[in-house]
């Protein structure tokens, strides 16, 4: 759909449910969005709020994560909402490192945490 504004979610597991949080509180201003989320976070946005339209990917580490890289290299989304926990071994750290990487090259506002993903929609 074009000209419509994509949001990705991404949250390590022990930030699944800050995710869902972020979700229930930011339903109507997410709902304006087209938003793309990695399976296990998808999902658990979709329980959270289940009238949200969220497109799931893979799960992170069988490959999600790199969907939303491809998706951010061919300017199809506008905005990283990836909560990260840093004090939970990454076992799929490459993959997460490549993705923070390519919003930072594709110059894609990144929020890493619930603080600022929460200025970051309502600016957009």
């Amino acid at each position: 759909m074009a000209g419509e504004k994509c949001v990705a979610l991404i949250a390590h597991d022990q930030k699944k449910e800050d995710m869902a949080d972020f979700a229930r509180r930011n339903r109507d201003i997410l709902a304006k969005w087209r938003i793309v989320a990695t399976g296990t976070t998808g999902g658990r946005v979709i329980d959270a709020v289940p009238d949200l339209s969220v497109t799931r990917l893979k799960s992170g580490p069988l490959g999600g994560d790199q969907q939303i890289g491809a998706m951010i290299a061919t300017g199809q989304i506008n905005a990283l909402i990836f909560f990260v926990d840093p004090l939970t071994p990454m076992p799929h750290d490459v993959d997460v490192k490549a993705l923070m990487r390519l919003a930072i090259v594709y110059d894609i506002p990144m929020a890493l945490n619930a603080a600022t993903a929460e200025r970051l929609i309502k600016t957009l």
